[in-house]
């Protein structure tokens, strides 16, 4: 703080008064100071914003000598008022910035959490949302599932994705289309999730459409699919009504990758699978009653499992792939 004041009284002083000498600050009791500068000890001033003559200077020391430099005390009597403004200036800005930065890094610890925060208002497009601590975040519109829609004063869950520095000060962005907001949303209602006995491998989403999730337990007496979806779908239900309908199949993941991507091709049932390792890709033959249904509208499922798996998946129909077969 002492460092900031004096760098703001020196070019407070340097404005008012025209001058670009050295210039130092010194701070006594009774929030007292003074404007000091360097001067060169001569005969005669030629330069007196540099020189300070040799009777003048022993008044302030009797032991300097010509070509010394000795400390002067510059300080105007009118400079108190310049000075109160500038340091109340200073001191409003340091608390400001210390805010701000202590919002920044509260937040930029947050990132990837829930959180519960109520609409302000609307803004071509984007939601305004006053967090529970008085904090405005951003949803932007890009960042909400489609078609869904909410009044001022509604409280709505989001995730934070990033928190940006702004001249106005930290921004934080929200989302409900990210992955870790449907993450956060099975930890919240699935207790094996945070126990450690459920684990989620992995998430494909199109927002307020569809999803993909795979879950995994190491307990074989768990069926990780069962515990999401809860008894007679009541787990799974509260998660898919605060997504506005999006559908959600869980799937269950497997080390053995045709084992998985079969489970993620759901509902559809592979007849076969070839692997490409170079290409990383899967070719999967489905009977030909099922193409549309391994596809799904417009390419919906087939899409969300190669997100889910992180494979190229080549949907082919059983017909083609026998007359092929045949043709080789």
């Amino acid at each position: 703080m002492f460092l900031t004041l004096e760098v703001a009284l020196i070019s407070a002083y340097r404005k008012n008064y025209n001058y670009d000498g050295e210039l130092f600050i010194e701070f006594g009791d009774n929030d007292t100071f003074l404007v000091m500068t360097y001067k060169l000890v001569v005969e005669t001033v030629v330069a007196p914003e540099r020189e300070i003559s040799i009777k003048d200077a022993l008044k302030i020391s009797e032991e300097v000598e010509i070509g010394d430099e000795i400390r002067v005390n510059i300080t105007p009597e009118q400079f108190g008022r310049v000075a109160a403004q500038t340091v109340r200036q200073v001191i409003m800005q340091k608390i400001s910035e210390v805010d701000r930065k202590q919002v920044y890094d509260r937040y930029s610890e947050k990132i990837g959490s829930m959180i519960t925060g109520k609409i302000q208002r609307f803004d071509k497009g984007d939601t305004l949302i006053e967090l529970d601590d008085g904090i405005e975040a951003i949803l932007p519109f890009r960042e909400q599932i489609p078609a869904q829609r909410f009044r001022q004063g509604d409280y709505i869950k989001s995730v934070i994705i990033d928190v940006k520095k702004v001249s106005k000060g930290p921004q934080i962005v929200l989302s409900r289309t990210h992955p870790d907001f449907l993450r956060r949303l099975f930890e919240q209602e699935i207790p094996e999730i945070p126990d450690k006995l459920v684990e989620i491998r992995s998430i494909a989403r199109e927002p307020g459409i569809r999803s993909k999730i795979a879950v995994w337990s190491a307990e074989e007496h768990i069926d990780p699919v069962g515990s999401c979806v809860g008894l007679r779908g009541s787990r799974i239900q509260v998660v898919v009504n605060e997504l506005n309908g999006e559908k959600i199949d869980i799937v269950k993941w497997n080390p053995d990758l045709t084992v998985y991507i079969n489970n993620a091709l759901s509902p559809a049932k592979p007849r076969t699978m070839q692997y490409i390792e170079e290409d990383k890709r899967m070719i999967v033959v489905v009977p030909d009653s099922q193409l549309s249904l391994a596809i799904g509208r417009e390419g919906q499922n087939v899409r969300l499992a190669a997100k889910l798996t992180h494979i190229k998946i080549d949907i082919v129909k059983e017909s083609d792939y026998i007359r092929s077969l045949d043709l080789g």
